[in-house]
């Protein structure tokens, strides 16, 4: 089984030395998404609400260019600067994993690339 590397012009590029997502047979994993606008490149203004929705578009992004998508996510990390945020956080999430949502950790961490309130990374099942 090879590893596939997977990029995609709709999602932000890699901030360092990683990829947006590897694939391996079935299996897609994907790099932590900020809220990063793809054409600009950069943090989208607004709240947490508006920052994980961004997140979450660009992870869909990512996943749709593995041949992936949200309905085939296992499971995600969040990762929250401020677990005070969660609930908003959680209210958009819900808005993109309205059945059969993934298993799912979240966890608050002291900071994130770029100033980001939140990051989301997901574990997939290709098509």
């Amino acid at each position: 089984m090879q590893k596939s590397i997977i990029h995609t012009e709709k999602a932000p590029a890699a901030v360092g030395p990683y990829s947006q997502a590897t694939r391996a047979g079935e299996l897609v994993y994907t790099a932590g998404q900020i809220p990063l606008d793809p054409a600009s490149g950069k943090m989208v203004e607004g709240g947490i609400e508006s920052q994980t929705r961004r997140a979450l578009e660009n992870l869909q992004a990512v996943l749709e260019a593995a041949g992936a998508g949200l309905d085939t996510v296992l499971k995600t990390t969040v990762f929250l600067q401020d677990m005070g945020e969660f609930g908003a956080m959680n209210a958009v999430y819900a808005e993109f994993f309205p059945e059969n949502p993934p298993a799912r950790s979240a966890v608050q961490v002291a900071a994130l690339p770029l100033g980001a309130r939140v990051e989301i990374e997901a574990v997939a099942l290709a098509k």
